[in-house]
């Protein structure tokens, strides 16, 4: 978002450990919601977290930042309807369609999810955003990594038609696709952000919490009911998910593309899948299929292509 900071033009140690610090945080983020679905509904997880995160960052922004966006003008109204925009696709829905899927798949599947959202972001970028076309090398990266999806949700199914499969298969696969999804709602509120009006990072995201739990906090009621008072470790989950990956990240990358860039920050996108991984293994004993980790190297390895082809080859005709 908007910045008047000097970028440094070579990432320093703090720097690298910040986006480690980052990975580590939106990794283990998965295992929060395991821990939160033992005694919350998914809508109600996705609420907590969104409304402790937006008291959270209200309170600093209000204290410290600049506070709410005005409403007086064409363009500050705009910055509200994208605020709306990011509660919806950044807030309320993927959290929302990660805590269901979780209920079904590994919280490594949703993990791994994770690393689809900056192609997803290359086919809406080429149409929505002016100056991004779709070169060679993302059309490429795009197809390469599609495939790794591809390959992820299908498995063992892979070539089986849907109608044939059993109860428990289909389920299996509606809940991988809700979590492809939530990666799809993740491109659409980057391309959100990106089209926004200048705004400070905290301005936004603090509105953009505060709407989502507009949004949220009735539904989860509504559906949910008011939840009872859960064991501890549902508990816990909920307040990791809205301290750390909803509220401290949002502050960490706010520092991160202030002192690196968003190009350095996009190198987060490795991390989290991997993070993930381990988490779910070592922390949930969680089984990991072989074609979890062979899609997961596809799709990395597409991301790579489409992000880093292009700027290699400046900087060798440069």
């Amino acid at each position: 978002m908007a910045s008047t900071k000097v970028i440094s033009s070579s990432p320093t140690f703090q720097d690298w450990m910040i986006l480690a610090i980052l990975g580590l945080i939106w990794g283990a983020s998965f295992l929060g919601v395991e821990m939160a679905l033992t005694g919350y509904g998914p809508i109600s997880i996705a609420a907590g977290r969104v409304a402790i995160a937006a008291i959270i960052l209200l309170f600093i922004a209000v204290l410290f930042g600049d506070g709410l966006p005005k409403f007086d003008t064409p363009t500050n109204r705009r910055i509200w309807l994208h605020c709306f925009a990011m509660g919806v696709f950044t807030n309320v829905l993927p959290f929302t369609l990660l805590s269901w899927g979780q209920q079904i798949v590994t919280s490594s599947f949703a993990g791994i999810c994770m690393a689809v959202v900056p192609l997803f972001v290359l086919p809406l970028a080429h149409y929505m955003v002016p100056g991004e076309r779709m070169s060679m090398a993302k059309g490429v990266g795009f197809l390469f990594g599609f495939g790794g999806v591809v390959m992820l949700v299908g498995g063992d199914q892979l070539g089986l038609s849907f109608a044939i499969l059993g109860t428990e298969s289909k389920l299996i696969m509606t809940a991988q696709f809700a979590c492809v999804m939530a990666s799809c709602c993740y491109a659409i509120g980057s391309i959100n952000t990106r089209l926004c009006p200048p705004i400070s990072t905290l301005s936004y995201s603090a509105t953009g919490l505060m709407l989502g739990s507009i949004m949220l906090l009735p539904t989860a009621f509504y559906i949910e009911g008011i939840p009872a008072i859960p064991e501890t470790g549902a508990l816990a989950g909920i307040l990791y998910l809205a301290i750390f990956p909803t509220a401290l990240a949002t502050l960490l990358l706010t520092v991160l593309i202030n002192r690196a860039g968003p190009s350095f920050l996009s190198l987060v996108n490795y991390q989290v899948p991997v993070w993930a991984v381990l988490i779910g293994t070592i922390a949930l004993s969680e089984a990991l299929p072989g074609h979890f980790i062979s899609a997961l190297a596809i799709i990395l390895t597409g991301l790579a292509i489409s992000q880093f082809y292009d700027r290699w080859r400046k900087q060798t005709a440069g």
